[in-house]
């Protein structure tokens, strides 16, 4: 049994900070990837970053330069540190973590971006 618990979502101003936790805990070997997915309101989940157990990172364009994604290796632990906020960063934000053979996801945490 596989479980992530997500933490640090909240409502924030444009051009504010905020940073997601990710913590995966159980039965984890071979992670490949642990990343962070969203859904904005009427729109499709879509991958925001990921990285690697490399540490190779991957983000979508509209977040490059303002978010940053890391992990703790010994913890199990990923990181979105989102700088820059826009209100169309609004969103439910999953995490998501891949090993050899399944895939897993947290239970979500709403980012709201508005003045």
């Amino acid at each position: 049994q596989v479980q992530l618990v997500e933490s640090g979502g909240g409502l924030v101003q444009p051009g504010g900070s905020l940073r997601l936790s990710c913590a995966a805990s159980g039965s984890i070997f071979s992670i490949n990837a642990m990343g962070w997915y969203r859904r904005a309101p009427g729109k499709q989940r879509e991958l925001v970053a990921d990285i690697t157990s490399g540490g190779t990172t991957h983000y979508v364009d509209s977040v490059k330069g303002r978010f940053t994604i890391s992990r703790d290796n010994a913890k199990n632990t990923v990181y979105l540190q989102m700088n820059s906020l826009k209100p169309e960063d609004t969103a439910v934000y999953y995490c998501h973590l891949r090993v050899i053979g399944a895939a897993y996801w947290g239970q979500g945490t709403q980012v709201t971006v508005s003045s």
